[in-house]
């Protein structure tokens, strides 16, 4: 029998793994070069696979240790727009109906990407609660009791209710559900991950809106955050609806990034 040619064997390679045992063999010892290569090649696509699949089992860790204690229907939660100076909060509250694969936390995404994640949670079998907590709001309670009222609330959108939370970095205060606070949860975390693109992407859009109503911040640009372009715009136009006056520029902040420390372990609610 012939042997392969050297592109029939580069397609076989490229197709990915499993690989046969006997073909690997007779890659490795195969006297052209190309082939010896290809068994090079081969070697690589098994050990990417083999990091792939520990890290989805280690982003999986806090939802089996809930599901082994009995839990059964266990939500991420996670918020985005705690620190700009302009437009909402929104936090997410997902119960992933299965596991996705590659899927992190938003600001490890290319917002394409974030997009593609986004219809895939909306069009799968997964539960997802939404909460938007205006500028107004954070003004009137300030933006520590606006960000645990957020996050209740987009856990309270969810039917039936989940029986825990995987909480990226605290706890939710007044919260009955069990919970546990992950430490940089959304990228430990599927679930809270799932709930973090949720979130991003839903405030990325409403700040697009914004910067069709007020074109002279920039809001699609920066969304909110207070870059050079954005203060300028402040300093130039002064504030608009949407800008949060109790944050500086426009006041003396009230509360400071010490309400919202970065801990350094996870919380001991969590199920072990």
């Amino acid at each position: 029998m012939p042997k392969r040619t050297i592109n029939d064997l580069r397609a076989r390679v490229e197709a990915g793994p499993p690989y046969a045992h006997a073909f690997l063999a007779a890659l490795r010892y195969d006297p052209r070069t190309g082939a010896r290569e290809l068994y090079g090649a081969c070697m690589r696509q098994i050990r990417r696979q083999a990091a792939h699949w520990r890290e989805e089992l280690q982003a999986l860790t806090f939802e089996r240790a809930a599901k082994e204690q009995g839990f059964v229907r266990i939500a991420g939660v996670d918020e985005a727009g705690r620190g700009p100076l302009a437009g909402p909060i929104v936090a997410a509250a997902v119960v992933l109906g299965h596991p996705i694969d590659g899927l992190n936390d938003s600001k490890q995404v290319a917002p394409a990407e974030r997009g593609l994640f986004f219809e895939l949670l909306y069009n799968g079998p997964h539960a997802i609660g939404v909460s938007v907590v205006s500028p107004a709001e954070i003004d009137r309670v300030g933006i520590q009791s606006a960000n645990y009222a957020a996050m209740y609330r987009a856990v309270a959108q969810l039917a039936p209710p989940p029986d825990y939370l995987l909480v990226d970095g605290f706890e939710i205060a007044g919260c009955p559900i069990p919970q546990c606070r992950i430490v940089k949860g959304d990228c430990r975390s599927q679930s809270i991950a799932a709930a973090s693109i949720v979130a991003k992407v839903t405030r990325d859009r409403i700040m697009d809106e914004l910067d069709g109503q007020f074109p002279q911040y920039g809001f699609a640009q920066h969304k909110g955050y207070a870059t050079s372009e954005h203060l300028e715009a402040i300093e130039r136009c002064g504030a608009c609806p949407h800008h949060r006056k109790s944050f500086a520029p426009f006041a003396r902040p009230l509360e400071t990034g010490l309400l919202f420390p970065e801990p350094d372990e996870d919380s001991y609610s969590c199920a072990h």
